[in-house]
């Protein structure tokens, strides 16, 4: 984890709040620097994870934790990961029997069909309950382990992926419902998503996604790369947005921009402008 961004978003491992929804969203850069984060974060405090992985592979995450200061390897030994690797898991679902039940078995229900017009070709979607049951099966409470984690703990790295597999923004968003309604509200437990802001006014289905998400969302981290384009100093501008969607108010959030440099085992945050390079 990195501590300086502990600063900015005053927490710490030992007293991490429980019960919220985290968007972390990244626009014209890699905001993958907040999932390893919060990976290590919660892994630092004590909670059960689990992490369903899209976009790298298991020991891509792991050689990064290392560096950040955890194994995930000795955690996903000791139960304390539960690590979905997207990767590898999509291409073993086409292996097995169809009627053998898999997280992302919605990869064999999405198919083409024709359109109502004939002319073209659309997707035939399919739905996350799997995954969703995945999730639940993975973070229930076990007797023996009540005492050893602290908290229950969902990541997802990243959302958008599933768009781009064929699913629809409701079916992910309901995905999202079921996961919050049983992971922050029944256990009392944290999620954390990425999502990828594509800047494109045409991808209806990612902006429905985004904004779905932040409407449900207590805090938003958003990196953005630069308006100015490449800096060696200066990777991109962090946005923190804290928020209280249950109370429907114009003065529940407040928010903060800081401009960030990614170093090989931490990430430096200064004021817009404030550059250690530029002063």
């Amino acid at each position: 984890m990195f501590p300086e961004l502990n600063n900015l978003l005053n927490t710490a491992p030992d007293k991490a709040e429980q019960g919220k929804l985290t968007l972390l969203c990244d626009a014209k850069t890699d905001g993958s620097f907040l999932v390893h984060h919060f990976l290590s974060f919660y892994l630092k405090a004590n909670c059960k994870v689990c992490f369903v992985a899209l976009i790298q592979s298991f020991s891509h995450y792991n050689i990064v934790g290392q560096k950040l200061g955890v194994s995930l390897t000795t955690a996903r030994e000791r139960g304390q990961l539960l690590f979905l690797e997207g990767l590898k898991s999509s291409v073993d679902i086409f292996f097995q029997a169809e009627e053998q039940p898999h997280p992302l078995q919605f990869l064999r229900s999405v198919s083409l069909q024709p359109s109502p017009e004939g002319h073209t070709w659309e997707a035939n979607p399919g739905n996350l309950r799997p995954l969703y049951e995945f999730v639940q099966e993975a973070l229930k409470p076990v007797d023996h382990e009540e005492a050893a984690w602290r908290c229950p703990v969902l990541l997802v790295d990243d959302l958008s992926v599933l768009l781009s597999l064929g699913l629809r923004a409701v079916a992910v968003l309901d995905f999202i419902h079921y996961c919050r309604a049983t992971v922050c509200c029944k256990l009392q437990g944290n999620i954390v998503a990425l999502v990828h802001d594509s800047g494109d006014a045409e991808d209806e289905e990612n902006d429905i996604l985004l904004n779905g998400l932040s409407h449900q969302s207590h805090l938003i981290l958003r990196a953005e790369g630069l308006a100015t384009g490449f800096c060696r100093d200066v990777h991109g501008q962090l946005r923190i947005l804290w928020r209280r969607p249950s109370q429907p108010t114009p003065r529940r959030d407040r928010s903060l921009t800081y401009q960030y440099k990614i170093q090989d085992k931490s990430v430096s945050f200064f004021a817009k402008g404030m550059s250690p390079a530029v002063l």
